[in-house]
């Protein structure tokens, strides 16, 4: 039998060239098996990038997608694979050729998994922990890529399925994964992919939907009806489980998105001459079309963030006394460790007044496709040397121990795109029912005031949970610290003040505030202000008498005690006495806690 002498060619390992010569029945139904395939199936890199246009790849939703999308695409291929070892059984009788072309394909599987991975594996830990991996093990990696083709023909292996395991077989994360998306993601992303999607546009003929073949108009028709069988199938399953019906129908829609996958793969049938030109302009502008409509469609079925909108009132205030408060506290950089321990040894938690505490490590998606949660609890004792959270894991396991029978932890990791890590929190918030979501500031300074780092994924991460929490939500603004050499240990600021703005008879009308009145370890001070000026100088006086100062956020409600302060604020979504306060201009160092209570309306 003749075979194709580029094997691995495009898709020449599923036809060979005799399509261009004879085609007769047996090839004509080699090739229906094969774009029969390509119609029922799902691209998890297709399905992955509507999720990341979306904005929900890692909601509830987003997972359910990708999980499925991920099995769909393996499916697919483990499919293409036996068909071709089918067809050569039946075309051919080469028994003894498939039964070496399967211990070529498990050679393969076996060097990719065996060899390789536990070779980029050896790179990984020769980086020191936090640093920049080695360019030479990068170019090595991306040489072994480049080479895939002529390594899947050696070993007889799709020339899809090469790339993916090798792709399956890298350590994802940094250093290696993260350093390969920004060398090789801007070029492919930025460069290569738009010229190919426009030298495919460019090829569609539109007069192909009116003087189509009998062929393509009936191949039209069953990728049409594979199409609607399979949105059915997405859309039954989710009912059948109890998945609420909108949903459902959004995730069946997800499901039968097409892209640039499989625009490609038309185009490499069509360089090939296994289909025809009409036939590939007609399913060209069915792929443009899916993957114009169904976004839209998603968004109009699908908003995770109404799932936000408290059912309860659930927040600090209407917490009761001596009830545990649950609480969320969420940690960037191992900076942020000891401020959110500092803040919780101030408030003193004890057997009758417990914290359930949540503590949730962002860490920024990188090196890998699918956003992960990991739950620590039944990993305490057994931390590995690739776990993202170790030090946090045994910071906060101190902290519990210092405070038995006072505070129960839970300690989680969130590995999310830093634009959809807003969806992590609100959804630990839900999950845990809690009342209370600390948030770190976005900037920290140096010892001598000027600024360390700042953040602006961070900021508008918490402007998300500003807009989105179910609970309260409190930003703390670590203190400048610039002062700090000035003060003896004995001389160092203690306790809490809470500032409150608001007309004296309506305070004095608050259960709170009278309960606080009453309390002989509260000390309540009203000062009379009328102006913005005059609130900020009695605070700079008082500020440096406290470790920690809270502050309501107060977000676009005007007072006549902060007339004049407006054009002063730096950063608005911490409010404008929280953002005076905070500010190196007052120079304290103590921290600031800004809160704002559950804002979405309660149904």
């Amino acid at each position: 039998m003749h075979r194709s002498p580029n094997r691995a060619g495009a898709y020449g390992i599923l036809f060979d060239n005799r399509f261009e010569v004879s085609p007769d029945k047996d090839l004509i139904r080699n090739k229906n098996f094969f774009l029969s395939v390509t119609y029922s199936g799902t691209s998890f890199p297709v399905i992955h990038g509507l999720l990341s246009e979306l904005k929900i790849l890692n909601s509830e939703l987003g997972r359910l997608g990708l999980s499925a999308a991920l099995v769909s695409d393996l499916l697919s291929q483990l499919l293409v694979i036996i068909g071709q070892w089918l067809r050569k059984v039946a075309d051919e009788g080469a028994i003894l050729s498939v039964v070496e072309d399967i211990g070529l394909t498990i050679a393969f599987v076996v060097i990719v998994f065996l060899v390789l991975r536990p070779g980029m594996k050896w790179m990984v830990r020769r980086t020191p922990q936090g640093g920049q991996i080695n360019d030479v093990f990068v170019n090595a990696v991306i040489l072994v890529f480049m080479l895939t083709p002529a390594i899947t023909s050696i070993f007889r292996v799709f020339i899809v399925m090469g790339p993916f395991l090798l792709g399956l077989a890298v350590p994802d994360g940094p250093p290696l994964g993260s350093t390969l998306v920004e060398k090789l993601d801007p070029l492919v992303s930025g460069l290569f992919l738009p010229l190919f999607a426009s030298t495919c546009g460019m090829r569609i003929e539109m007069l192909h939907l009116l003087r189509s073949n009998e062929y393509a108009k009936t191949q039209v028709i069953a990728a049409l009806v594979t199409l609607i069988v399979k949105f059915l199938v997405s859309l039954g399953l989710p009912l059948l489980w109890k998945m609420p019906t909108r949903d459902s129908f959004a995730l069946a829609f997800i499901m039968i998105t097409k892209g640039v996958v499989e625009m490609g793969t038309y185009s490499l049938l069509f360089d090939n001459k296994i289909i025809s030109g009409d036939l590939f302009s007609i399913m060209s502008i069915i792929i443009v079309l899916l993957a114009s409509i169904v976004p839209l469609f998603v968004n109009v079925l699908y908003d995770p963030a109404k799932k936000y909108i408290g059912y309860k009132e659930r927040s600090i205030y209407h917490s009761k006394l001596n009830e545990e408060l649950r609480m969320i506290s969420c940690i960037h950089a191992p900076g942020n460790v000891n401020s959110i321990i500092n803040i919780l040894n101030i408030s003193s938690p004890t057997k009758e007044t417990p914290i359930a505490l949540n503590v949730l490590h962002m860490v920024k998606l990188s090196g890998r496709a699918t956003p992960l949660f990991i739950d620590h609890k039944n990993h305490n004792e057994t931390l590995c040397s690739e776990s993202y959270s170790d030090n946090i894991v045994l910071a906060f396991n101190k902290f519990k121990r210092d405070n038995s029978e006072a505070v129960t932890l839970n300690v989680f990791t969130a590995v999310s795109p830093p634009n959809l890590m807003y969806g992590d929190i609100c959804n630990l918030a839900m999950d845990k029912l809690s009342s209370f979501i600390i948030l770190p500031f976005h900037r920290t300074w140096n010892v001598d005031g000027s600024i360390e780092s700042e953040d602006q994924a961070i900021r508008n991460l918490n402007c998300n949970i500003l807009d989105r929490a179910p609970c309260s939500v409190g930003i703390l603004v670590e203190g400048h610290r610039k002062s700090i050499a000035t003060f003896s240990s004995s001389s160092l600021p203690s306790g809490i003040a809470v500032i409150f703005l608001g007309d004296s008879d309506g305070m004095l009308d608050d259960e709170m505030l009278k309960i606080m009145r009453e309390t002989r370890y509260i000390r309540y001070i009203e000062q009379q202000v009328h102006d913005g000026p005059e609130s900020s100088s009695y605070l700079r006086n008082v500020a440096n008498d406290y470790q920690l100062i809270i502050v309501g956020r107060r977000y676009n409600m005007e007072d006549p005690r902060t007339n004049g302060l407006e054009e002063w604020c730096e950063f608005p979504e911490i409010g404008i006495i929280g953002d005076m306060v905070s500010s190196t201009d007052f120079g304290g160092i103590y921290s600031v806690l800004i809160v704002q209570q559950q804002q979405l309306e309660v149904s």
